[in-house]
């Protein structure tokens, strides 16, 4: 692939764009075979992109074919392009996520679902439209691990409740918690596997109880890094998407 379509793939702006940067002397590579970065001044440069490494403007990024990123969101943000009161998770982003080309009509990454503003925890992100629908769809049961903190003490009844299954005003079905592990006296881990509007808040309330914090700690097997503070993202290795599949 030639070095400026590398670019382009990878979120640095048009064609034309990712030219100017290489012609400039601002992009250097390290292909699989090379052990340094090398300064490049040809756009047009074959390169192997099985490995490959570069900087642009002293930054240093992986080729990768498809994105796939967790975020830790902190409250205070949407999970929105276009948001209506806060902050966008996508503001957390380096530009190049953003820009990815897509042939969607939305370029970069993607939320992989939602959090509310106020809820924290493990969001992921992709252009990949097939892995956002396994990921998301009802119908793949992929869990998700709600740590709630609850306005009142947390009763066992409420607990059998929610593992039973409530009923929400917008749906005739009862919705059922995957599992539910009381872990103090206000505090209990919520697993689901389908993602409702204000979901958690509406069975919790549906029990009598109330959420005073709400913290998404895992997807699938894949927990939040204790190491990845609020705000911050990173790639997801090949480990990360096993846990994932």
């Amino acid at each position: 692939m030639q070095l400026h379509d590398v670019l382009y793939s990878q979120g640095f702006g048009t064609r034309r764009i990712c030219a100017g940067l290489v012609q400039q002397g601002l992009v250097t590579v390290q292909e699989r075979r090379m052990s340094d970065m090398v300064l490049s001044e040809d756009a047009a440069q074959e390169v192997d992109i099985e490995g490959l490494r570069f900087c642009v403007q002293g930054v240093e990024w992986q080729y990768h074919a498809k994105a796939y990123v967790m975020l830790h969101k902190p409250a205070g943000f949407e999970c929105s392009q276009k948001p209506s009161a806060h902050p966008s998770i996508y503001t957390l982003l380096p530009a190049p996520l953003r820009q990815r080309p897509s042939k969607s009509a939305v370029a970069g990454v993607q939320a992989v679902g939602r959090l509310d503003q106020d809820t924290t925890g493990l969001l992921l992100l992709s252009d990949d439209g097939q892995f956002i629908h396994r990921m998301t769809s009802p119908r793949k049961h992929v869990p998700k691990v709600y740590q709630v903190t609850a306005r009142h003490e947390v009763t066992r009844q409420q607990i059998q409740r929610l593992l039973e299954g409530v009923v929400l005003d917008d749906d005739p079905r009862p919705v059922r918690a995957q599992d539910c592990v009381q872990r103090s006296s206000n505090m209990f881990d919520l697993t689901l596997t389908e993602g409702k509007y204000h979901q958690v808040k509406r069975m919790v309330a549906a029990v009598g109880n109330r959420v005073e914090s709400l913290h998404r700690r895992r997807i699938g097997a894949l927990e939040l890094p204790q190491d990845l503070p609020p705000g911050q993202w990173r790639w997801l290795s090949e480990a990360d998407l096993k846990l994932l599949s």
